[in-house]
Formats: C-alpha cells, sequence, structure tokens
C-alpha cells in the first residue's frame, strides 16, 4: 500500500510545472542584456536613480533683522544636530558705493530685505526646526507648502552676490538738479538729462557761456542737490 502511494506520489511530482524559486534568477548582467533588446518603452520604464534631495527655500523674517535670525537658526541647526538635514544660511546682500555730503563710502545692502535663503531637505523635522527658530515668521509659499526656488534662480542670487564691481547709488534721476564734484566742472549745477547704468555714466545739462551744453559723466562725479 505505502509503495504504491510512493509511486502515485513520484509521479505527480514529476509531471508539476516547475515552481517560480526553481527559475533561473536574473542578475544585473542579464537585465542590463535584456534591457538592450528589449521594445523602447520598456528600457525608458527602468525607474531613474533618486536625485539629491537638498534645494534652497525662502524664510521670512522682521526687517532688520535678518542676521540676527540667521545667527539663531545656526545655532538651533548646531545644537539639535540638523547638520544633515539643513547645510546652508545666507542673508542675501550686495556691494554698493554710497556718495553723500561730497563723500563716497562702500556698504553693505541687503537685496531682499526681510527674506532668508536657507538650503535643506525639506521634511517635517527640518521644517519644524527652521518654523519655529526666534525671528522667523514663516516660509514663502502657497499656503503652508513651502515652495523651493528654481535652479536658476539661485544662480542669479549668487552671482549678484558675488559681483566684482560694486553697484552704485543712485540718489537722483532724469530732470533732477545735481551738483557735479569732480572734473573740470566741479561745483557746477546741472539737470541731469540720461542715466546710462550699464556704463555707469549721467548725461548733465550745464550752463556754459550762456548755453545749455551736455557733458557726460560718471555717476560719483554728480549728487543730487
Amino acid at each position: 500500500m505505502d509503495e504504491e502511494f510512493d509511486d502515485q506520489l513520484a509521479e505527480e511530482w514529476d509531471e508539476a510545472p516547475e515552481p517560480e524559486e526553481a527559475k533561473p534568477r536574473r542578475t544585473r548582467r542579464s537585465v542590463a542584456a535584456a534591457a538592450k533588446t528589449a521594445p523602447e518603452a520598456e528600457v525608458d520604464a527602468e525607474p531613474q536613480q533618486p536625485s539629491d534631495e537638498r534645494a534652497w527655500y525662502i524664510i521670512h523674517c522682521y526687517s532688520g533683522y535678518e542676521n540676527k535670525v540667521k545667527h539663531n537658526l545656526e545655532q538651533r541647526i548646531e545644537t539639535m544636530h540638523m547638520q544633515d538635514k539643513i547645510f546652508q544660511v545666507v542673508v542675501p546682500t550686495e556691494e554698493e558705493i554710497e556718495v553723500k555730503e561730497g563723500r563716497r563710502r562702500k556698504v553693505e545692502r541687503r537685496v531682499f530685505p526681510g527674506y532668508i535663503l536657507v538650503q535643506m531637505v525639506m521634511d517635517d523635522e527640518s521644517w519644524y526646526v527652521v518654523r519655529n527658530t526666534p525671528g522667523v515668521t514663516g516660509f514663502v509659499g502657497m499656503g503652508n507648502r513651502p515652495e523651493p526656488l528654481r535652479p536658476e534662480e539661485v544662480q542669479a542670487i549668487m552671482r549678484r552676490m558675488e559681483a566684482e564691481a560694486p553697484r552704485i547709488k543712485v540718489t537722483y534721476k532724469p530732470g533732477q538738479k545735481v551738483r557735479i564734484i569732480d572734473g573740470p566742472f566741479n561745483e557746477f549745477i546741472g539737470e541731469v538729462a540720461e542715466i546710462d547704468m550699464e556704463r555707469a555714466k549721467v548725461h548733465v545739462l550745464v550752463s556754459f557761456f550762456g548755453r545749455d551744453t551736455r557733458v557726460e559723466m560718471d555717476l560719483l562725479q554728480v549728487e543730487k542737490v
């Protein structure tokens, strides 16, 4: 009886389909080889490698407190061990030459008063650390969802900060009276006819021998009356 049962079981086993586990396992090389011969639609469907999730975000704070808030956030990053999620905190600034009372001085001007850039990986934990930093009033975005800056926007801001030539602050505009403070027309009073910011030049109409003469000056050679 037992022998008949064993023979029947052996016969059923031989006729059974090969289980999935017994099929040869596909290696990385065999998958790559199959991809070369597979239709393009199948190749395109292969998942891509995940990219770096860090991005730049804008946070809002009270104007004039940007550096203080930056210091507060950097301290929280260190004490809460968030260096692996929050990488850089930047207050965008640019150098500016200001002419006042005939004196030139170089000042550092905030590009976006009341705003700070933060490079971070956004998740609930990093959002909490930044959002609850003293002085931070919120993220810039739609509703409660922060929106990262586009790469081209970040590049434009960084290029502006790294510009070698300082920006000249112009306190006058066409039609206004200005005093020439340097050059052969020093102390002359004239009227601004045109301002060329690309060349850092200003055209001024000055009265010379009873007639208006248009002269070209550097932006730093005149000041508002």
